[in-house]
């Protein structure tokens, strides 16, 4: 069986001698002994399980179709326990210095008055509410579910790439992986103590009914989706029916005295949490954007006055807004008196003239982004770019440069993917997911995003990307 080793960043599976690493031993023993055409009927087995069971996400714009089966790759990628202890201290250490920064800049901004970070940045990112000013969540929790990007860098240390505290997406593939994996290659499991990742929606129950409103007895909670059409609609159906909470539409809800009612076939049913999977522009067009149709009008109010939750809370997008990054080991700093834990990646930020500067003239070597940018959409990676496809880019950042902000091309990781019968080696994110309630909680694993193809650095779902499952080791391998 023919193994590639990763020529480019660090190879998981691989040492630079081209030995396997410990934790793999055990897994390439078990894939070296199953047959060629086993394999492939394995994976054929994986495909009519993703279709039968609807695990899908949508692309928009596509002529071929609106939905797509997330491709999955059957080799598991592998995080030793030493390891993520790490990176659980590093990813809790952070959301709770986003959350005390939340709470400050829609509440005394004293983090402004002391220059933590710029006024005018703040004020000027899409994701500030300025109606919410004043307004304190339950708890004073902002983000109650977050997903952060991480990369390894050369040297196999986690580092983040940014974090996405609005409406994180893909942690019910992370669920449906494992499922996945273990009905179709069970032997896979025999020789590892992996961690479970399918408490997940019962930790997520707990953490939204832990941010009900006050004197809330059994707390009523639902899940607010744009609709089918969503690109994420597999995955608000599936959290639905894990909690055993309703999914709704905004036509679904209506506001009267101040309180937030469900309607049902045995008439209203008041709804104490929302899980909402809309952006804040739509969630109440009396607030945000007037023409929505898919937010429910009132709903902002009857947040403000404590008689519904909203996770997130509207307004938290401030946190993973891309201009916010390059400041976030200095916000761990001034609220927790704690160096950063987890590394980030160098960057420049476009409103600040001379780093715009920097960009421009060196725009061939670095990636640049919107600083309200997702999906892979918006952005440039230099060195990957023609100078055609360069020249126009620096046209539209030279038309609001502070729009933008700018980072080297980092080598992400790369890990064993079977591509066409050989194991061939293909770059990974991870996207773990933290929990906020009453304690803070990370899944043990997360969504590895996969590059399907050869050379490529976009890992996203929508232009190509595909998924692994993540294990997170209860003990070292024997």
């Amino acid at each position: 069986m023919e193994w590639t080793h990763a020529r480019l960043g660090f190879d998981e599976a691989f040492d630079a001698d081209g030995q396997v690493r410990h934790a793999y031993r055990d897994l390439i023993a078990t894939l070296e002994k199953l047959p060629t055409e086993e394999l492939r009927r394995r994976e054929q087995l994986q495909r009519v399980s993703l279709i039968n069971q609807g695990i899908t996400f949508t692309v928009y714009g596509q002529e071929e179709g609106v939905e797509r089966i997330f491709p999955f790759d059957f080799v598991p990628r592998i995080v030793t326990a030493q390891e993520w202890q790490h990176v659980e201290r590093g990813l809790i250490q952070r959301v709770t210095a986003l959350n005390l920064f939340l709470t400050d800049i829609y509440g005394d901004q004293k983090c402004l008055r002391d220059n933590v970070v710029p006024y005018d940045l703040i004020f000027r990112c899409g994701e500030y509410c300025r109606p919410l000013v004043g307004t304190r969540p339950r708890h004073d929790i902002f983000t109650h579910i977050v997903g952060t990007d991480l990369l390894r860098d050369e040297v196999g240390n986690f580092t983040v790439l940014e974090d996405n505290c609005r409406c994180p997406s893909g942690v019910s593939y992370v669920v449906e992986n494992r499922n996945l994996l273990s009905r179709v290659f069970p032997e896979f499991f025999e020789d590892h103590a992996v961690r479970p990742v399918d408490p997940y929606p019962q930790l997520l129950r707990e953490a939204l009914t832990h941010a009900a409103p006050r004197g809330r007895q059994d707390p009523v909670v639902a899940i607010l989706t744009p609709g089918l059409h969503n690109s994420a609609y597999f995955e608000h159906s599936f959290l639905a029916r894990e909690m055993g909470v309703a999914l709704v539409e905004g036509r679904d809800l209506i506001v009267e005295d101040d309180q937030v009612f469900m309607r049902t076939t045995r008439g209203k049913q008041r709804v104490d949490v929302i899980y909402r999977r809309i952006d804040d522009d739509f969630i109440d067009p009396v607030v945000f954007d007037r023409k929505s149709v898919l937010g429910v009008p009132g709903l902002v109010h009857a947040y403000q006055l404590g008689n519904v939750t909203l996770a997130n809370a509207p307004g938290a997008g401030v946190a993973d807004n891309k201009a916010i990054y390059p400041y976030v080991p200095d916000i761990v700093r001034y609220y927790l008196d704690e160096d950063i834990i987890l590394p980030q990646v160098k960057t420049w930020v476009g409103n600040r003239p001379q780093e715009a500067d920097y960009i421009r003239q060196n725009m061939a070597n670095l990636v640049v982004k919107l600083t309200d940018g997702a999906g892979g959409y918006g952005m440039l990676v230099g060195p990957a770019a023609t100078k055609q496809e360069i020249a126009h880019f620096a046209e539209i950042f030279n038309a609001r440069p502070e729009h933008y902000i700018a980072q080297p091309l980092i080598e992400f990781s790369q890990h064993p993917t079977h591509i066409n019968d050989a194991f061939e080696p293909r770059r990974v994110d991870l996207r773990p997911f933290i929990l906020y309630g009453d304690t803070i909680k990370v899944l043990p694993g997360g969504l590895t995003r996969v590059a399907m193809e050869e050379g490529s650095y976009v890992v996203n779902s929508s232009q190509g990307g595909g998924s692994k499952d993540t294990w997170i080791l209860a003990e070292q391998p024997s």
